[in-house]
C-alpha cells in the first residue's frame, strides 16, 4: 500500500490525466440510463471511488502535512463523503431495479449517513463552512491585515510616540523594505531554479519540511465560542450552514411523501436554499462591515458561496420543472438544429444525454 502512495504522488499529473479519460470514457458505455443501468453504474462508482482515494493520497502527503497545510483527522471525512457520493448513484439504479418506487427508502438512508458525516465535519472542524460539501478541506487562514498597516504604523489607535520612536519606526520600516526586497528576489530564484532543475526543486522541499517548524493550526471553536463571540451572527451562520448540509435529506423526505411530480418537495428544498444563502449573506453584507461584527470569508469561502448559488440551476431540470419547461426547450432546439450537419448530430446526443441523466436524481440533487 505504501509503494501505490509513493507511485501516486510522484505521478499525481499522469494519474489525474488517466482519472479524467477513464470518468470520461463511462458516459459513452452501452446500456446508459437504460433498465439494466447497474453494470455501467458500478463500473462508474468503482473509478469514482478510485479518484476518491488517489486525491486523498495526494492530499495528504507527509510534506504538506508536517508544514501544517493539511489538519489530520481521526476520520477521513472527505474521503468518506466523495466515496458516498460515487456509490449514491449505484445504489439508487439498484434499488429502482429491485424495489421500484421504494427506491426513495433508501435514497433516504444514504442522504442520512452524508448529513450525520457531514454535521461530525461541521463541529470537528470548528464550525467552518463546508467546501464542495465537506469533500475540500477548509484549511485557508483569513488575515486581517487592517491593523498592522494602519495609518502611522501602530496597530493600536489612541497611543502617542516620542521622537525616538518615531526615528526607530523609519528605521525599522526601511529594514523592512530591503527584508522584503531580499525575500523577492530569493523567492525568484527559487522559483526560476525550480523550472529548470526539478531535482533541485524537491531537495529544497524536503529540506524546508524538515527546518522550518509546523505552522501553528488553529484552535477548533465550540459551538459555545462562536454563539458567545459572534452572537446572533454566529447563530445565522450555524444556521445557513445546516441548512445547506440537511437540504437534500429534507428534500427526499418530501419527494417520498408526495411523489417526484409534486411540486411541494420542488418548492420547499427552493425555500431551504434560498433561507441558508439569505442568511450567509445576511453576515457578510457592508452594514455589518461598518459594524464590524461580520464574518471574515476566506477566498475559498467566497467561492463556495458563488458555487452554492449556481447550484440552484438544477432546479431548471428537476422535476416538475423540467417535464414542464425545460425539456420541451430542449426538444425543440433539437428540432431546430437537427437539419444542420454535424450539429444536428450533436445536438441530438447532448439532448439524450441530459434526459437520460435527468432521470436520475443524485445527478441532478446537488449534494
Amino acid at each position: 500500500m505504501e509503494a501505490y502512495r509513493t507511485w501516486v504522488r510522484r505521478n499525481k499529473d499522469y494519474v489525474h490525466s488517466l482519472e479524467s479519460l477513464a470518468n470520461g470514457m463511462t458516459w459513452l458505455l452501452p446500456e446508459r440510463f437504460s433498465a439494466s443501468e447497474i453494470g455501467p453504474e458500478a463500473v462508474t462508482a468503482i473509478l469514482g471511488i478510485i479518484t476518491a482515494i488517489n486525491e486523498h493520497i495526494i492530499d495528504t502527503t507527509p510534506t504538506q502535512m508536517q508544514a501544517g497545510y493539511v489538519e489530520p483527522h481521526s476520520f477521513p471525512y472527505s474521503l468518506c463523503i466523495s466515496a458516498m457520493k460515487d456509490l449514491e448513484t449505484l445504489v439508487e439504479v439498484a434499488a429502482e431495479h429491485y424495489y421500484g418506487d421504494k427506491k426513495w427508502n433508501f435514497i433516504a438512508i444514504t442522504e442520512a449517513i452524508k448529513v450525520c458525516v457531514r454535521l461530525a465535519l461541521f463541529r470537528n472542524s470548528g464550525y467552518k463552512m463546508l467546501l464542495h460539501g465537506g469533500e475540500t478541506p477548509n484549511i485557508e487562514k483569513d488575515v486581517d491585515f487592517s491593523s498592522e498597516h494602519a495609518p502611522g504604523g501602530s496597530s493600536k489607535p489612541g497611543i502617542h510616540h516620542g521622537p525616538g520612536h518615531s526615528q526607530f519606526m523609519n528605521g525599522q520600516n526601511t529594514w523592512n523594505l530591503e527584508g522584503r526586497a531580499l525575500s523577492a528576489l530569493s523567492r525568484f530564484g527559487e522559483r526560476a531554479r525550480t523550472v529548470y532543475d526539478p531535482v533541485w526543486s524537491s531537495r529544497v522541499q524536503h529540506q524546508r519540511a524538515i527546518i522550518e517548524p509546523p505552522s501553528p493550526i488553529d484552535e477548533r471553536k465550540t459551538l459555545s465560542a462562536i454563539l458567545s463571540e459572534k452572537g446572533f451572527d454566529g447563530a445565522l451562520f450555524v444556521m445557513g450552514e445546516v441548512l445547506f448540509i440537511t437540504r437534500p435529506l429534507i428534500y427526499v423526505l418530501f419527494i417520498r411523501r408526495y411523489g417526484i411530480r409534486s411540486w411541494i418537495p420542488w418548492f420547499i428544498s427552493l425555500a431551504v436554499d434560498f433561507a441558508g444563502i439569505g442568511f450567509l449573506t445576511k453576515i457578510t453584507k457592508a452594514n455589518h462591515v461598518e459594524k464590524g461584527q461580520h464574518f471574515h470569508l476566506t477566498v475559498s469561502e467566497k467561492d463556495e458561496l458563488k458555487r452554492r448559488k449556481l447550484l440552484w440551476a438544477l432546479y431548471l431540470m428537476r422535476d416538475p420543472f423540467f417535464s414542464k419547461y425545460t425539456r420541451q426547450r430542449l426538444e425543440s432546439t433539437e428540432k431546430l438544429l437537427e437539419p444542420v450537419p454535424l450539429f444536428g448530430l450533436l445536438t441530438g446526443k447532448i439532448v439524450e444525454l441530459i434526459i437520460g441523466a435527468q432521470t436520475r436524481y443524485t445527478y441532478m440533487s446537488g449534494s
